[in-house]
């Protein structure tokens, strides 16, 4: 049996075991599971790996926190600083971020090759790192926005920013079910038709930051897409 999960906390709703489940019934792939394993701690993940793993999906808050318990990292998660993926072969973990591919990919399909030349992106974790990443190879100048120091802070987005910053990525967890009266405190009212609103959550479908930006005219777009594009890059690294 090749076993495969994914690790955070808390886990009460989460798209991958569920889509996993379909994908080994929907291609006839026999002997796999995946489950979800909802963690309070690392010493709990040190505990789960002792059992035969073939892969990991990593998610919030432990994409940074993972990374020292990894015997070999991917130039691209080393760069990023955060890891979504694990492989384990032959006594070893290697940490890979497909993340990358999955934001990359679905803002290509959503915006075409015609991308904004500034970014604003919500939230400082290991999402935002990838995001930012992905910002830097296609040439679009980011800003990450975050309550923690060193960062913009959000009552300094004003008109002069908003009217500069056509892209902005929510890669927070505010809106996420089932608290989903949440959202980013931005001045929607300063957006409009030029602005794409990415919210990296998924459910629900419409949170409160896309729909708030749609009511000033902004297009928006959630994180079902890159979700799907992730997972199956990260089935293509297990299965490498």
């Amino acid at each position: 049996m090749r076993r495969f999960g994914l690790i955070g906390y808390p886990l009460s709703h989460t798209f991958s075991p569920g889509y996993f489940a379909d994908k080994f019934a929907e291609n006839g792939i026999e002997n796999c599971e995946y489950k979800a394993y909802s963690l309070d701690s690392m010493d709990k993940y040190v505990e789960l790996v002792k059992s035969d793993f073939t892969g990991l999906n990593v998610t919030i808050p432990y994409k940074e926190k993972v990374m020292p318990y990894l015997d070999v990292l991917s130039e691209e998660a080393i760069e990023i600083g955060a890891v979504n993926t694990i492989h384990f072969v032959n006594g070893k973990s290697y940490g890979y971020n497909s993340d990358v591919y999955g934001f990359s990919q679905s803002l290509v399909n959503w915006i075409g090759e015609d991308l904004p030349a500034k970014a604003l992106i919500l939230g400082s974790g290991g999402a935002s790192k990838a995001v930012a990443y992905v910002c830097l190879k296609l040439n679009i100048d980011a800003s990450i926005v975050s309550r923690k120091k060193g960062y913009l802070n959000y009552k300094d987005i004003d008109k002069k920013i908003l009217n500069t910053h056509h892209l902005i990525v929510n890669t927070t967890p505010l809106g996420m079910s089932p608290q989903i009266d949440a959202f980013p405190d931005l001045q929607y009212a300063l957006m409009n038709e030029a602005h794409y609103c990415y919210d990296l959550v998924y459910n629900p479908e419409i949170t409160r930051f896309m729909q708030k930006a749609r009511d000033h005219g902004a297009k928006a777009k959630n994180g079902y897409e890159m979700l799907i594009l992730q997972a199956e890059k990260s089935w293509d690294i297990w299965n490498s």
